[in-house]
């Protein structure tokens, strides 16, 4: 179900027109429904409990997608633990209520630091990367009189047919340990004190669109974990890594409910407890960047809308080729005149573009529009590029929004810098 839509030629987030927010704190503004994040999530918990009980599963939302506090709570308290990939990400996800034993520690290039408090927490479970990352955990553990709970993250060498930024499943990525591998290193896991190596993860990559790459490591990981299990390891947990794709253009998205029946088939005979880590199928929809039209530039061979938003401000087009649509707030009469035009930011980079040659109704400045799918990977990945302040972020709940994050001030962001005496 959709909680944004056109209401009387209004394009609403559930029950509040976004020109509303726009009026109240400005442009560019990011905004989220609480509705769509909730019904998002709610799926992925409707298809688990079709195919197991509670106790069986732990939905861990990957809080890179979007890691703004009131968003982590509003899902922890609907059952969500969370996927971390610092340190900071584990200390937001704390103060946002998430408990230690819902809390799964990702990432390839953990610091000796952060798994300290990993460890000092007690987490549900540290997904391991590399065998010098193994070791340090054991260090780290042993230590600490602490016993780590680990699972080794295999590389299954699965393509996941995905944008080749985005991909982290095959041979050539950075992450996890090949699986051929992984019978060993889980034989010197036993032997180190400190550690408790009780899980497999897999993670193949992101905005997957075809089931066809998750059954095939699935199928690799079940036969790892049988293998492993004869070799006198004790297996309690999968990890399933991140969750289904979402569309932004005309993608059709795989349907959860027959993710879930391979996890089912391939994964439940095994009697463990699954960890599933959606971030993008969760936020992504449900989040908008509104901005607003400053200039129409007409070139020699194009029209560009000039926008107040940036490439800064959402990343995604610039560094992954990444589609958003794009539409106006006010809903365009059915035969109005259409226009091509290239939509770009005002940052001093040709890549600041967010659409090239897309077709709107004929425009005017000062119009509101709306960035669509701009949820999973837009705040989160935020600089302050061209010395730009990061934006405020509003929560929508039926009629009401609020404030969830205030946007910078330049003097906020000129503060930081510090210049030396001898400069003085």
């Amino acid at each position: 179900m959709s909680f944004i839509g056109y209401k009387n030629g209004k394009l609403h987030m559930e029950n509040v027109p976004l020109e509303q927010i726009a009026e109240k704190h400005g442009t560019p503004v990011y905004c989220y429904s609480a509705e769509q994040l909730a019904d998002n999530f709610h799926t992925y918990q409707k298809a688990m409990r079709g195919i197991t009980s509670d106790d069986k599963f732990t939905i861990c939302y990957a809080c890179k997608a979007n890691s703004n506090q009131a968003i982590i709570r509003l899902l922890g308290r609907m059952g969500a633990g969370a996927d971390v990939v610092s340190y900071g990400e584990m200390y937001r996800a704390f103060k946002a209520g998430i408990k230690a034993k819902k809390m799964v520690f990702a990432g390839v290039g953990k610091n000796e630091a952060e798994l300290l408090k990993a460890i000092k927490n007690d987490i549900l479970q540290i997904n391991v990367e590399s065998e010098p990352e193994m070791n340090l955990i054991a260090a780290i553990a042993h230590k600490e009189s602490k016993q780590a709970t680990i699972a080794i993250r295999v590389n299954p060498d699965v393509d996941a047919k995905t944008h080749a930024k985005i991909t982290t499943g095959t041979s050539e990525n950075k992450f996890g340990i090949d699986i051929k591998a992984a019978p060993a290193l889980y034989a010197k896991a036993k032997s180190l004190p400190g550690l408790s190596p009780t899980g497999v993860a897999v993670h193949i990559g992101s905005q997957l669109t075809d089931l066809a790459p998750f059954e095939e490591a699935f199928k690799r990981v079940a036969e790892l974990v049988t293998t492993l299990r004869a070799q006198g390891n004790t297996i309690n947990t999968v990890d399933l890594g991140g969750g289904v794709g979402i569309t932004y253009k005309d993608e059709t998205p795989p349907d959860i409910t027959k993710y879930a029946a391979l996890i089912r088939d391939i994964i439940l005979p095994l009697n463990v407890h699954v960890i599933l880590e959606p971030g993008r199928s969760i936020a992504g929809n449900a989040g908008v960047l509104l901005t607003r039209l400053m200039y129409i530039k007409e070139g020699q061979a194009k029209k560009f809308l000039i926008v107040d938003a940036a490439m800064n401000d959402m990343m995604r087009p610039s560094m992954y080729d990444a589609y958003h649509p794009i539409l106006p707030c006010n809903e365009a009469p059915p035969k109005a005149e259409k226009v091509q035009y290239d939509v770009v930011g005002p940052v001093c980079e040709s890549s600041d573009t967010f659409i090239t040659d897309g077709t709107f109704p004929k425009m005017e400045p000062g119009a509101l529009l709306s960035i669509m799918a701009s949820g999973a990977y837009g705040a989160s990945m935020s600089s302050n590029y061209n010395s730009r302040p990061l934006l405020p972020e509003v929560l929508v709940s039926d009629d009401q929004f609020d404030l969830i994050r205030k946007g910078q001030k330049i003097e906020d962001v000129i503060a930081a810098d510090i210049i030396p005496e001898w400069l003085t």
